[in-house]
């Protein structure tokens, strides 16, 4: 009951207080003196003097009490308004009330502050990643050009191959350059997501065949599980699905090992088709594997120079497929491979 007054109760409460002992006090400094006097002149002093008393506390306390309290919350909760009584905090708010309202505020506050200090996280980490990955095609391009103005153009066993490998290398930058572009627009949703019915299985084919140089590069095969292998239509974004499949038998290619395959499975699942991609390459280590989907992280940062692409392919995976409110899953172990994962609605 009393952990929770209004500013008038508490006002009150500390008048009737006073003035009783003020009473108390005179009754027993002067009893022999009231004997003679009547009751209601008792009593109408006791009523006035806890009227006055009353008055006088509820003044200081507004004035030098709940008026600064106003002040503060107005400062914490940005309001403009001026100090009426319609501004968050009224003369009935209790202490508990106005308690909440600062642990509100509080809570809110950190939380602000705890994503600011993330995103700043974020931010240092992106541009760091971002210049390391530029960097080397970049300086590596350069040192080839500098080779070749300081005479290796004249020199017929290295210049066509310094100027090929310089241009890998801007490929190499090009392609940074496009992710980026392409995450950018996923999260900023600036590319639209048309929604067609279409064929896994003559799409999966498709880009098969567009990697399948990439693939006998490495001697690795690509087809599909034995009892998986019934095709589907699905509803998606055709362009961003292919993305997606390209992304993935890309990374099983370039992850896997001489010689290997890259297996690809559909399974029905009532309303929905899983799609899974698996190979017999260098796996996944379980403490990378919730990190994969970050732009630019490496799982083998010793090959990232070695292996071609932006770094940016699961993470651009993950966003398209959020896209159309589905998620990918990752099985791995080291040395055996991994299976990626996903999920699409049937048409």
């Amino acid at each position: 009951m009393y952990k929770n007054l209004t500013i008038r109760q508490i006002a009150f409460y500390i008048s009737l207080t006073v003035c009783i002992a003020q009473l108390l006090t005179l009754v027993g400094l002067f009893y022999h003196e009231i004997n003679g006097v009547s009751f209601w002149k008792i009593f109408f002093l006791i009523i006035g003097s806890i009227a006055l008393t009353y008055s006088v506390v509820v003044f200081l306390v507004e004035k030098y009490f709940f008026r600064r309290i106003k002040v503060i919350y107005k400062m914490i909760s940005g309001s403009k308004d001026s100090l009426k009584d319609t501004d968050g905090i009224s003369r009935a708010s209790t202490f508990k009330s106005i308690n909440e309202k600062v642990e509100e505020w509080t809570t809110k506050t950190n939380a602000e502050l705890s994503s600011l200090k993330s995103m700043e996280i974020f931010r240092k980490r992106y541009l760091g990643d971002v210049s390391h990955e530029l960097k080397t095609p970049l300086f590596t391009v350069q040192g080839y050009l500098y080779t070749l103005l300081e005479g290796g153009l004249y020199d017929d066993k290295i210049n066509t191959k310094y100027i090929k490998s310089a241009l890998r290398n801007v490929e190499r930058l090009q392609d940074i350059v496009e992710d980026l572009e392409m995450i950018h627009e996923l999260e900023a949703n600036e590319s639209e997501t048309f929604f067609t019915t279409f064929d896994i299985k003559t799409l999966t084919d498709d880009v098969i065949s567009d990697l399948k140089f990439k693939a006998n590069e490495k001697r690795i095969a690509i087809d599909y599980k034995n009892g998986a292998d019934t095709s589907f239509r699905a509803k998606g974004d055709k362009n961003q699905i292919r993305q997606v499949f390209i992304n993935l038998i890309s990374n099983s290619i370039k992850y896997g090992n001489e010689g290997g395959r890259t297996k690809i499975s559909f399974y029905d699942l009532d309303k929905k088709v899983l799609i899974e991609i698996s190979d017999n390459g260098i796996g996944i280590a379980e403490p990378d594997q919730k990190h994969i989907f970050n732009r630019f992280y490496r799982v083998d940062k010793s090959r990232s120079k070695e292996v071609e692409g932006s770094g940016l392919g699961l993470s651009i995976v993950k966003h398209i497929l959020e896209r159309h409110g589905q998620k990918i899953s990752i099985r791995s172990t080291i040395k055996t491979g991994s299976t990626f994962g996903f999920t699409l609605d049937k048409a």
